[in-house]
């Protein structure tokens, strides 16, 4: 489902920390309709820029929402146009399910008691995409690591936001879930939402995402679909490695295989 216009765009953005440079010059546009993956290696600027997207730190350049610069927005409008999944799902109060993901609905005006009929609704269909319905008056603390990720994901769906920012939504995860959480987010994209996730799985980005975008020393060294980018040369420049290319149900995936010998042919 494509909308016309970007439902986020970026223009000469630039992160620093500690005196280096993360994330350079990035000049993209991401639309409702996609699942957008960021890959590439440990250090290369991923979570620096889903940060930055989400507006939380120090950045350079433009990032507009829906044609809006994110900093003209007050705090409970960014809010409601961008819902951000950040990495570990640490939850420090006893609440229960069902109260951590109606926080959701807190950009939009609900309150704690009495949650209108319309937030009620949204909350139930973000419990059960996420599969946690059955344990919702279970306080958040007694839950395992991965059913705490899908409880994050309820609390991020159940803002119903236009751009979805995921960083490693898979991390503590079994096979299953992981899965079960790629499948949701391309479903919310092709819903009409601009998803824009961050994985280390090569394999289950290629699955999964409409967008591959490679970051390389804070650089954007690819950007198109799965079976474009995941080329051998690509592989062994940015990843180091050599990849074997898998094909079932007419879906071509790329699976890392071996390591190169010296590791990344980087480019002179």
């Amino acid at each position: 489902m494509k909308h016309q216009g970007p439902a986020l765009q970026t223009r000469g953005l630039a992160v620093s920390f500690d005196g280096r440079w993360i994330v350079q010059n990035l000049d993209k546009s991401f639309h409702r309709g996609d699942l957008t993956i960021i890959v590439g290696p440990n250090g290369a600027g991923k979570t620096s820029l889903v940060r930055a997207l989400a507006g939380l730190g120090e950045s350079w350049g433009e990032i507009n929402v829906g044609g809006v610069a994110i900093t003209d927005l007050d705090s409970r409008t960014r809010a409601r146009a961008i819902a951000y999944l950040p990495q570990g799902h640490e939850f420090h109060w006893p609440m229960s399910v069902a109260d951590i993901v109606a926080l959701g609905r807190i950009p939009h005006g609900a309150g704690a008691r009495h949650l209108p009929r319309d937030d009620r609704d949204v909350i139930l269909r973000a419990m059960e995409v996420a599969d946690i319905v059955d344990f919702a008056d279970r306080s958040v603390t007694t839950l395992s690591g991965g059913e705490k990720a899908r409880v994050a994901l309820a609390r991020v769906l159940a803002v119903g936001a236009p751009v979805l920012l995921a960083d490693e939504p898979t991390a503590a995860l079994d096979a299953r879930y992981q899965l079960k959480m790629l499948e949701i987010l391309r479903e919310e994209a092709e819903s009409g939402v601009a998803v824009i996730a961050v994985l280390q799985d090569l394999a289950m980005a290629a699955r999964f995402a409409h967008r591959i975008l490679v970051l390389d020393d804070g650089k954007c060294v690819a950007d198109g679909p799965p079976a474009s980018v995941f080329e051998e040369g690509l592989l062994n420049r940015t990843f180091g490695v050599e990849g074997a290319v898998l094909e079932r149900d007419g879906e071509r995936v790329v699976v890392p295989w071996s390591l190169v010998r010296g590791g990344p042919r980087k480019k002179a």
